[in-house]
């Protein structure tokens, strides 16, 4: 449960009040003994023993006196290092919320923590503190919001809804992103939320990833919030804030795709359960992985720190070897563990995030099928997600894996059309929709993919073009940048094509996107934007007909 706003300034209250009464207390000993050192010897004892009594009380008075200091200085500091409200705007970034028990602000003051260990400086403040004037002066803006009662805002941010939302605004260089609180069993689920991005859509702010609505807490919704505050800073090996609950998988095959490609090499991951009852999602859902570090990595990690990776250490109450530990942690300075035994290199060690990866195919397939492109860290190494799955682990090896429930990008439920558009690995989502759709007989599916060459980069080509002879999908227009004179990508097709997209959009097709967050995904809005105008646009959004899955 997170600390209310009430429990929070409790606790301030309680510790400050201790301290002071430490302090108190010590200096009200001190007198009494300094007033008792000119008065007779206690007569129950000896001269020389009354006077080192007095001298052990007053060392002890004085010890507490010092050290009552010493723990509010150090209150004091550690409240101080806090996030603290920046009224000057010196940064770039900015966390803003509004929060009505509190929860808010202490994801805001997450997030901006989360920044802050990534090097990134942020300021933060509480909404009803800003206007657009303010909200101009930054680049980034992350929102943490809250929505109370049957839709309000919280009362905190009453002053920012009455001033800035009921005005318009001019917001053409800032990017931002939402995490909206709320609770399903209420009609207006995240309303404010909602109404807070289509207020800077309409100031013409751009969005960098679509908005996180959590209901209740939801922590696989908080997972995907931190997911893309990784992204953002340019950090994505933070520890989860809490870690997924994994369900034990087999890895059953693995093919690189793309061989030959420009790109990163691109695997086929297949996966089964251990356990069939496991076996359930929808097309949409997202795969979270339990990623390790290789053997060869773990290895050089040991060697350089100087340790024994066959020694027994408590692992959260469970006895393991050092090297099992640091094959799911994140690997530290090896330099900085030399000097350590074993149990205090492990109790230094932080767990590795999870990895999120789009279903490529159906519980009907009798297995979890991902596409996954092979990624690489500055240093060279393998990411610690794509190294596991397309390098490190082997055929038959136990994978952790959590299925996170996605409803924001599940198929319609009716035979609308569906224009499906991706580009990449994107085609992943895309493809477990399209299955979905077969098997329910909805034929009226647009495919629009892009990627680098025909030749090696048309993932599940085959299988596209039977459902495009057989009638399930309706159409495909594909897009290779690099088989040309000219590079040509998704969105250019499909503005080639907006009179057609404007005729499905007029029938009721809903759009869904999957892919690059960077470049594809904005730059398919802005088409669809020109093509139908920002109002329709978010009102297809708020109708569920506009979707995406980005990242």
């Amino acid at each position: 449960m997170h600390p209310s706003e009430s429990s929070l300034r409790t606790r301030r209250f309680g510790a400050s009040t201790l301290g002071n009464a430490l302090v108190l207390i010590a200096l009200m000993v001190l007198a009494y003994l300094l007033l008792r050192w000119q008065a007779e010897p206690v007569r129950w004892l000896a001269p020389e023993r009354a006077r080192l009594l007095w001298a052990a009380g007053l060392a002890t008075a004085y010890a507490g006196f010092v050290g009552g200091i010493a723990w509010v200085r150090a209150r004091r500091a550690r409240a101080q290092a806090l996030p603290r409200a920046s009224a000057d705007g010196a940064h770039d970034w900015l966390v803003a919320f509004a929060s009505q028990t509190g929860h808010a602000e202490f994801l805001a003051r997450r997030s901006w923590q989360t920044l802050a260990d990534s090097g990134v400086g942020a300021d933060i403040r509480m909404l009803g503190t800003l206007d657009a004037s303010a909200l101009a002066r930054y680049h980034q803006v992350l929102f943490v919001v809250s929505t109370t009662g049957e839709g309000d805002a919280p009362d905190t941010a009453a002053r920012f809804v009455r001033v800035v939302l009921g005005a318009s605004a001019a917001l053409p260089g800032l990017r931002y992103g939402v995490l909206a609180l709320g609770d399903r069993q209420y009609e207006r689920f995240c309303s404010f939320g909602h109404r807070l991005d289509h207020w800077l859509r309409h100031a013409g702010a751009e969005p960098m990833f679509d908005l996180v609505e959590v209901d209740d807490g939801d922590p696989g919704a908080l997972r995907h919030w931190q997911h893309h505050l990784g992204l953002l800073a340019g950090h994505t090996e933070l520890p989860d804030w809490s870690a997924p609950s994994y369900r034990p998988w087999r890895l059953s095959e693995r093919a690189q795709l793309n061989p030959g490609s420009v790109g990163g090499p691109a695997f086929h991951v297949a996966l089964t359960p251990e356990n069939a009852a496991d076996l359930q999602w929808q097309a949409g859902d997202i795969a979270e992985i339990g990623p390790r570090n290789g053997e060869a990595d773990v290895a050089a990690w040991l060697l350089a720190a100087n340790q024994d990776g066959t020694a027994t250490v408590d692992a959260n109450g469970e006895a393991d070897t050092l090297a099992a530990l640091l094959r799911r942690s994140r690997l530290p300075d090896a330099t900085a563990m030399q000097a350590l035994a074993p149990q205090a290199v492990a109790d230094a060690l932080q767990s590795l995030p999870h990895r999120e990866y789009s279903i490529a195919s159906l519980p009907a397939d009798g297995g979890l099928q991902l596409l996954v492109r092979q990624m690489r860290q500055p240093d060279g190494r393998l990411g610690s997600g794509s190294g596991w799955l397309t390098a490190h682990a082997g055929v038959g090896e136990r994978i952790d894996l959590r299925i996170r429930a996605n409803p924001s990008f599940h198929a319609p439920a009716d035979a609308r059309p569906m224009i499906l558009i991706g580009n990449g690995t994107g085609i992943a989502g895309l493809r477990a929709l399209l299955k979905t759709r077969a098997a329910a007989g909805h034929t009226r599916n647009w495919l629009l993919f892009g990627e680098r060459s025909a030749a090696h980069d048309y993932h599940y080509r085959d299988e596209l073009e039977a459902w495009l002879r057989d009638g399930a999908i309706e159409r495909i227009d594909l897009a290779f940048s690099r088989d040309g004179s000219e590079r040509v990508y998704v969105q250019q097709r499909l503005r080639e094509h907006s009179a057609r997209v404007r005729e499905w959009l007029d029938g009721g097709a809903a759009v869904y996107v999957c892919g690059s967050l960077e470049g594809m995904a904005p730059a398919v809005d802005a088409v669809l934007r020109e093509i139908v105008g920002l109002e329709a646009l978010e009102a297809m959004a708020l109708d569920g007909r506009y979707r995406r899955d980005v990242y």
